[in-house]
Order: C-alpha cells, then sequence, then structure tokens
C-alpha cells in the first residue's frame, strides 16, 4: 500500500488524503532512522530522548485500562471461548493464523507461560518464549532498543518483568500490543481469570456463563484478603468495584498496600457504591466473607526477606478454624492464584471442596485467550 502511494503521488497529489492511523504510528516508529540530515550537519547530539513514543496502539498494562463493560466483555467472552473448545469441540477458525507473539518474561512462569502458549496456539499462531537467559532484556541491551527490535518482527509480546516501569517503556516503543503477564504493581490477567472462575461458581443452575453477565452474578460478594499487600491485592482492589463486588483486606503493618493505588481503588469503590475495607486482624478481613483470597508472602525478588516476612505474617495462616471462627459466611469459597505454600494456607483449606484453584488456575488460559484475540484479532478493547 506504501509503495502504491509514493508512485501514485506525482498523478494524484491533488486528491491525497490523510495516511490511515496504522500509516501515521508505522511512520512514527521509522521517523527516528529518516532524518535527512547527520548530527554533524544540524550540531545535534542525539539521544534516547528523540526516540519518538509510538502511539495509537492498544495495550493491557494496568486494571485501569479497562472500562467496567470491557471487564465484563472479557470474562465472557472467556466462558465463551471455553465453551466452544470444551463443550462444543469448535477449532477458533485460526485468526492468528501466520501471527507471532513473543513472551518476554524476566521471572520464572507456569501458568502463565503455560496459558498464554496454548491460548496462541488455539488462536492459529505461533508463541516465541523469550526468557531472561535467551535475550539481553534490559541487560545487555535497553529495554528502549529491546521493545523497538522486537516488536518490529511479532505481532504482539506477553511481558512478564520485575519493576513496572519496564513494561511502561516496552509500551512506549513498541508497534504491537503488549498484555502485561505480571509486574511488581499488578498482575491484571491473573484477576481476569478470578473473576472468571467466580462467574462460574455463582452462575445460577440452567443458565451458562457465557450468556450471563458477570455484574448479575457477583454483585454484592464480599472478598477477604489475607497476606500481603502485592500487585495481586492491588489488581484486585482496582476491579472488583466494577463488578459490584465489596473487599476486605488485612495485612500485617507495614506490609499494607501502595498508596496511590489505594487511593484510585478507594475512588473506585466511591464510584461503584462498593465497600473497601483495610485491617492489620485477619478475623476482621474474614467476618462476613463469601470468598477468601490469599498468595505468597514472598514474592520473586525477596528471598533475602524471607525470615522477617514468615515472623512479620504469624497469625496469617489460613486454616479451616480461624476462617470459621472469624464469622465467614457458611458456603465461602477459596482462590489462590498459585503457587502455594503451606505457612501461607494449610491442606484442610487448599485441597478442600470449598477451593478451587485449579479450576482458577485453568482460566488463566481462556481469559488471556480472549485478551489476545481482543487486541490481535479485533484490534482493542
Amino acid at each position: 500500500m506504501l509503495k502504491s502511494t509514493i508512485r501514485l503521488t506525482s498523478v494524484v497529489a491533488a486528491h491525497t488524503t490523510a495516511p490511515s492511523a496504522a500509516a501515521a504510528t508505522a511512520a512514527a516508529a521509522r521517523s527516528f532512522h529518516t532524518s535527512p540530515q547527520s548530527s554533524k550537519q544540524n550540531n545535534k547530539i542525539y539521544s534516547t530522548a528523540d526516540v519518538p513514543a509510538v502511539s495509537g496502539v492498544p495495550h493491557l498494562l494496568t486494571d485501569n485500562d479497562l472500562s467496567p463493560k470491557q471487564l465484563s466483555d472479557i470474562i465472557q467472552s472467556a466462558c465463551l471461548f471455553k465453551h466452544q473448545a470444551k463443550v462444543l469441540g469448535q477449532p477458533s477458525g485460526a485468526p492468528l493464523a501466520g501471527k507471532t507473539m513473543a513472551l518476554m518474561f524476566s521471572k520464572r512462569s507456569t501458568r502463565t507461560r503455560v496459558a498464554t502458549e496454548t491460548a496462541v496456539a488455539y488462536l492459529g499462531g505461533h508463541a516465541m518464549f523469550l526468557g531472561s537467559q535467551d535475550i539481553q532484556l534490559g541487560v545487555n541491551e535497553s529495554l528502549l532498543d529491546t521493545s523497538k527490535v522486537v516488536s518490529s518482527m511479532v505481532d504482539g509480546i506477553m511481558a512478564r518483568v520485575g519493576a513496572h516501569s519496564e513494561i511502561e517503556t516496552l509500551a512506549k516503543y513498541s508497534t504491537v500490543p503488549i498484555i502485561n503477564a505480571l509486574s511488581d504493581l499488578y498482575h491484571p490477567t491473573q484477576i481476569l481469570a478470578d473473576l472468571m472462575t467466580l462467574h462460574e461458581l455463582y452462575t445460577p443452575s440452567g443458565s451458562d456463563p457465557h450468556t450471563t453477565t458477570p455484574t448479575s452474578t457477583l454483585k454484592n460478594l464480599r472478598l477477604a484478603w489475607v497476606g500481603d499487600g502485592n500487585n495481586i491485592l492491588h489488581s484486585l482492589m482496582l476491579q472488583l468495584p466494577k463488578v459490584g463486588m465489596h473487599i476486605t483486606m488485612a495485612t500485617p503493618k507495614g506490609y499494607e498496600p501502595n498508596a496511590e493505588i489505594l487511593k484510585q481503588a478507594q475512588k473506585n469503590a466511591k464510584v461503584h457504591g462498593t465497600d473497601l475495607e483495610i485491617y492489620h486482624d485477619p478475623k476482621d478481613a474474614l467476618r462476613n466473607a463469601d470468598i477468601i483470597v490469599t498468595d505468597t508472602w514472598i514474592s520473586m525478588g525477596q528471598e533475602e526477606e524471607k525470615k522477617q516476612r514468615v515472623a512479620s505474617f504469624a497469625g496469617y495462616q489460613l486454616t479451616t478454624d480461624l476462617i470459621e471462627q472469624s464469622g465467614a459466611n457458611a458456603d465461602w469459597k477459596f482462590l489462590h492464584c498459585l503457587p502455594r505454600k503451606q505457612e501461607e494456607v494449610t491442606d484442610d483449606v487448599f485441597y478442600s471442596p470449598r477451593s478451587h484453584v485449579f479450576q482458577e488456575a485453568e482460566n488463566r488460559k481462556w481469559t488471556i485467550l480472549a485478551c489476545i484475540n481482543q487486541l490481535l484479532v479485533k484490534k482493542g478493547f
């Protein structure tokens, strides 16, 4: 299309229209390399500040990127994909045939990697895993350079990083959609799987999750978080109000959620008329809970803090006795994003019929699949 436009310019110059958004994005991505003058000629010393950011590309970087309707639509889309694949045995039609998605993971992964690779395969595409030992991800090559290089050769990127600023840098210079597979501040795809699982569990008998809205099944449910104020809690705080859910949380002193994210979550709760309460005693958070959630106390990169963290979280281990003595609702359910350790939750909770952790893990695939379909096939949320 670009060659045709150039060839015909002299003939139809008077009728030339403005470039499309895609062409404008491509032009911006190339502009850094097409300056007609060298730095010697114009006496300018170039730096990374002169590299233009790429605009107009849809990404999923934080939970704030999804409106309540978009959140609901993604959950229903994931349920529909699951129904079509597992119940009806329908193929996807391979909308990603000939397309490649890069999995740029600087941290270990089981569920996210397997979920993404199988999701891309179901859609007919190719998943290319690029671990920290495979590429120069922010080590011998800058994130800026890596983003420009990798995005020029693939159709989408699933990025699992350390600091959230890393994925922001990747997205700033990427010409293809990026999905946050985990950063130190957010884990949006995990919370999509959590909400899908709860939507399935609370869909009335005789109805199907893919034809029922999450706002109708999840409204007024109360989720209790007992554990660290980490990225999972941040994402839960931001997303639960959008489907009408309440959240109570208990963290040890000094392990509260990020103050700015908490402030945004409180605004979301106020807009949607939901409760958001924070405590330092697990029993306060567990009172009247419908769903109970915890996560690791020691995230990747915090291994040196293990001794101190285990001591700080004394009394936070979830047991059946603690949950029931705290006054949780009689039909309470349990979720955990995995991997799980004994100090966080005992076997009598984790392997009980109240636990839905493996359904939750499987749903990582269907929610990631729905996100990939939305960004790479439908070109946006």
